[in-house]
């Protein structure tokens, strides 16, 4: 039993391995990072690829199997429903809409929002995928990842303007995530959508590359305001990583 125990530790730990990897290794560079004989990370690669969490490419390297999609889509759903609390004490501390999303492919993708009181306030659909580039909770999310990972994901997305104040350059946006990253939150100005401001922090150790985001008329949610809501956003990531558990 201790044996079957360790080997399944063993495979969720390859799995994790090729997620930070970007979703695909060769068996060399597995045996490199996890320290494991090869012949193990064989055995296992193998049976993950009987079951569809790994697939092997024509290349004979490995990546994320498609059967992981329908954890993953699962994961994101309760990781949405476990959010509203903590969006409803953002909503009752700062006063204007939260959201939760995560990045799905090329896409920040809404899995929970807690709406402000207000009659006056921002509205998005759970469910609802945006492109990163011009977004709080979108910039949030590019900033976990690597610059390689991110010029990647523009190149297939471009970088569409929609309002005067989007980041169409991409030199320019990597130096915006570059300064996202030192100062731990982002801040969609009237990028998406003219008249409506919105600070986002990344979730630090949910299963999915996260970020909650809070967003106003700008009006209310002026540049000042936010120097207030930044750390009130940071307690709340903070409360809801030790929430997840062992993930985070």
């Amino acid at each position: 039993m201790a044996e079957a125990v360790r080997s399944l530790e063993r495979a969720f730990e390859l799995l994790e391995h090729l997620a930070d990897a970007g979703g695909e290794m060769a068996l060399s560079e597995l045996t490199e990072v996890s320290g494991l004989p090869m012949p193990t990370i064989y055995r296992l690669m193998r049976t993950l690829v009987n079951h569809g969490y790994v697939r092997q490419e024509p290349s004979k390297r490995y990546a994320l199997g498609p059967r992981l999609i329908r954890l993953g889509e699962g994961a994101n759903r309760l990781l949405g429903t476990w959010a509203r609390p903590v969006l409803s004490q953002l909503v009752d501390e700062v006063g204007e809409t939260a959201n939760m999303a995560v990045l799905e492919g090329d896409e920040a993708v809404y899995v929970a929002q807690v709406p402000s009181k207000h009659s006056m306030r921002m509205f998005t659909e759970v469910g609802r995928r945006v492109q990163p580039h011009c977004t709080g909770v979108g910039k949030a999310l590019l900033s976990q990842l690597p610059d390689d990972r991110v010029r990647e994901i523009l190149r297939r997305t471009g970088m569409a303007a929609h309002t005067p104040n989007t980041f169409t350059d991409e030199g320019a946006l990597l130096s915006e995530l570059r300064r996202i990253r030192e100062q731990g939150y982002a801040v969609d100005d009237e990028e998406q959508e003219i008249g409506v401001r919105c600070v986002a922090v990344p979730l630090q150790g949910a299963p999915a590359l996260t970020a909650l985001s809070v967003s106003g008329p700008s009006a209310r949610m002026t540049r000042e305001a936010v120097a207030d809501v930044v750390p009130i956003m940071r307690d709340a990531a903070e409360r809801f990583a030790k929430e997840l558990g062992p993930t985070a």
